[in-house]
């Protein structure tokens, strides 16, 4: 399997953030961190049109809200 770039973006003292980055740790998936409270987050989350965290991005897709198996499917491309 062809590795993705992922993005994950959080805000702090949110526990589907911190499940999704459990997840990813876990998984030994790499990924870059993004704080929504920090100026680029919030620059990338408003040209995303995002309103809700988690955010994934896995290379041009996007998924809002955290599901460990639509997080699968996404990563593998089906």
């Amino acid at each position: 399997m062809q590795k993705k770039r992922v993005v994950l973006y959080i805000k702090d003292k949110c526990a589907h953030c911190k499940d999704a980055q459990r997840y990813l740790d876990s998984k030994g998936i790499q990924y870059r961190l993004c704080n929504a409270k920090m100026q680029r987050g919030r620059k990338e989350l408003d040209a995303i049109g995002a309103r809700s965290l988690p955010v994934l991005k896995v290379g041009d897709r996007i998924m809002i809200g955290w599901n460990p198996a639509s997080f699968d499917k996404l990563y593998r491309g089906k």
